[in-house]
């Protein structure tokens, strides 16, 4: 357990909702969920990255999906109630969003964007998000996060299994 607090836990402790932090080896050369999920014995199903997107008419919205998943862009966009999207540029998610690229948490950002969370958190007692910091993940109950960032749940990832992702490419 980790003694540092980052501006989400602050957030999750204002709201006296129940979290974990836990810390993870960063490596600056692999900052990718499955990464951090294996570095931390977990499923990396489990254990998922915030993505910032932008709409073509709707703006900017936030995608939580597992680690070992693609967002899918159409279906991201037609949930976020837009026809197209895109992710945003790398070096704009520090100004827009106050995290950097391994440590953006969907909590606590400068601005509150809609945030869609994919479906399958649903599957898990618990799952993982960055806490904000590279290093430093939240083991979260889904029904809490989805209340701390009013998400809505959503499919949002490519469908590998059936070999249906040709849209994701």
């Amino acid at each position: 357990m980790s003694s540092v607090k980052t501006n989400a836990a602050r957030l999750l402790d204002q709201r006296k909702i129940a979290y974990e932090l836990l810390t993870y080896q960063v490596d600056e050369n692999d900052l990718s969920a499955t990464h951090i999920a294996a570095q931390m014995g977990e499923d990396a199903a489990q254990v998922f990255k915030t993505l910032v997107l932008k709409g073509e008419r709707t703006g900017y919205f936030v995608c939580v999906v597992p680690g070992n998943a693609e967002v899918d862009l159409k279906k991201a966009a037609k949930t976020a109630g837009d026809k197209k999207c895109d992710l945003i540029p790398m070096k704009d998610l520090l100004s827009l969003t106050g995290y950097i690229r391994g440590g953006c948490s969907p909590i606590g950002m400068k601005k509150r964007f809609p945030t869609f969370i994919h479906q399958s958190c649903n599957n898990f007692d618990h799952i993982y998000v960055s806490a904000g910091q590279r290093g430093l993940q939240l083991r979260i109950a889904p029904c809490d996060l989805i209340a701390v960032t009013v998400a809505v749940v959503a499919d949002l990832t490519c469908d590998r299994l059936s070999g249906n992702y040709t849209d994701c490419l």
